[in-house]
């Protein structure tokens, strides 16, 4: 009975020890989630700027130049 006491202790401390690393590795699996994200909206509001100064280039000439009707 004394060997099963034992075993379990050692099942203690090895998740003792797993529980941290898990831990880490999943604050930085989130990191790393939130840092794509962050960047893919950087990559949109870059293309949503060109397409905004595409806007002001290639108006048409027609009338007054303007694109709304006010």
């Amino acid at each position: 009975m004394h060997a099963l006491g034992a075993v379990g202790h050692t099942v203690r401390r090895r998740l003792i020890t797993m529980v941290p690393l898990l831990l880490v590795l999943l604050l930085v699996l989130l990191l790393f989630g939130a840092g794509f994200a962050v960047k893919i909206l950087w990559w949109v509001a870059i293309a949503v700027l060109i397409l905004w100064l595409i806007g002001f280039v290639a108006r048409p000439k027609g009338g007054s130049g303007r694109w709304y009707r006010w």
